[in-house]
């Protein structure tokens, strides 16, 4: 048996079980989706987003990317935020980044990893620079790598407070809040480090007049 058929054959018994304990479980997910999050995560295997947060399918609206970027020139990044933030009307925006994250590690090197990677790593690399002094004071590499991850997911909480979608919404529904967290892959633990709630001061320089 190829490794994908037995993935189908896992999604049929997957399915079979849930209709056996509730076999109006598929009609009321096709019917309404209503979550309240939005999760901004790592494309890590790793990190499965409903899992580890003990949540069901419906309840959280996921994106996920290389080392959970939210980079203001991502078309797929900024669709799914417009979406989740003005028609499911989310009520929590959570990026989640993770400890040992391979984006994080590889960008902390000077590796030639090609054009599209490259790009991709750059904004990792900023986060760096701008937090160089610290970072480079820290001499073991994975505590210095940790460290970046949890710089990072600030870095991409404070972009989305920068985004006329998130601003729009805030002066509109006083939502959503948002959240940055880092996830521990040695211990299943979610670790929050830096939170924005909804009308949070943003830097003068991001904040734009006259919000529609």
């Amino acid at each position: 048996m190829k490794s994908y058929q037995k993935l189908l054959l896992e999604n049929k018994a997957w399915a079979a079980e849930k209709i056996d304990s509730d076999p109006d479980y598929f009609n009321r997910l096709a019917n309404v989706q209503t979550p309240e999050f939005l999760w901004i995560g790592c494309s890590d295997s790793r990190v499965p987003a409903n899992e580890i947060t003990g949540t069901k399918p419906g309840e959280i609206f996921v994106h996920r990317n290389i080392a959970n970027m939210v980079i203001h020139t991502d078309v797929n990044l900024l669709s799914v935020l417009d979406y989740a933030v003005n028609h499911l009307k989310v009520k929590h925006i959570i990026v989640c980044g993770h400890y040992g994250c391979g984006g994080i590690k590889a960008s902390m090197t000077n590796t030639d990893y090609k054009a599209v990677l490259n790009m991709w790593l750059r904004n990792i690399k900023d986060v760096y620079r701008h937090n160089r002094e610290e970072l480079d004071a820290i001499e073991n590499l994975e505590e210095r790598s940790d460290r970046l991850s949890e710089l990072n997911v600030i870095e991409q909480v404070v972009r989305l407070s920068q985004t006329t979608i998130v601003q729009n919404a805030w002066e509109k529904e006083k939502a959503p809040h948002l959240h940055g967290w880092v996830y521990g892959l040695k211990d299943g633990m979610i670790n929050p480090v830096f939170e924005l709630a909804a009308g949070s001061d943003i830097d003068p320089l991001y904040r734009y007049d006259k919000i529609q």
